[in-house]
């Protein structure tokens, strides 16, 4: 099975989707959850995973060929040498792996045991608390024989 990537216009690739389904052509479009940070407070939002790319799977003889360059949303089918320029179904099906291992991990959840892998505390087994803006962390380790709430880099946690 022959995979291949469509360009779309910025921001119209929802839009290219349902024009390209209704016309019952097999789509994949990879969204992931994204954490953003909008007026200080922590958000979730759906995005591409390849902005401005989505993935169609049409045989070679479709007739359907010749209505994706005027399908609304859709800019071209990414080509090479005037070839469209095929993916394995094994590649695409890898991607689709990897977003159902992202969609179960998720964001750190308060409670979460975590480890902290960098910095003075590297190594040191810590629970986590709360985000503490968009790169820092607030996690609570046993330290002098009392728990401590200490702010880390998000970077330095490790699950």
């Amino acid at each position: 099975m022959t995979w291949y990537a469509l360009q779309h216009k910025p921001a119209q690739g929802d839009r290219a989707l349902a024009h390209l389904q209704n016309q019952d052509i097999v789509c994949f479009y990879p969204k992931i959850q994204v954490e953003k940070i909008k007026a200080g407070k922590r958000t979730q939002k759906l995005e591409p995973l390849f902005r401005g790319y989505m993935f169609v799977n049409l045989e070679q003889t479709d007739p359907s060929w010749a209505k994706l360059r005027s399908t609304r949303g859709v800019v071209r089918v990414v080509s090479f040498a005037n070839k469209p320029a095929g993916i394995s179904g094994d590649v695409i099906q890898q991607i689709k792996d990897s977003l159902d291992s992202v969609a179960q991990q998720g964001g750190l959840k308060y409670g979460e045991a975590v480890q902290l892998g960098e910095g003075p505390f590297e190594g040191i087994n810590a629970v986590f608390q709360a985000y503490d803006g968009e790169e820092r962390a607030i996690v609570l380790i046993n330290f002098m024989q009392k728990q401590q709430r200490v702010k880390v880099p998000v970077s330095a946690i490790k699950r």
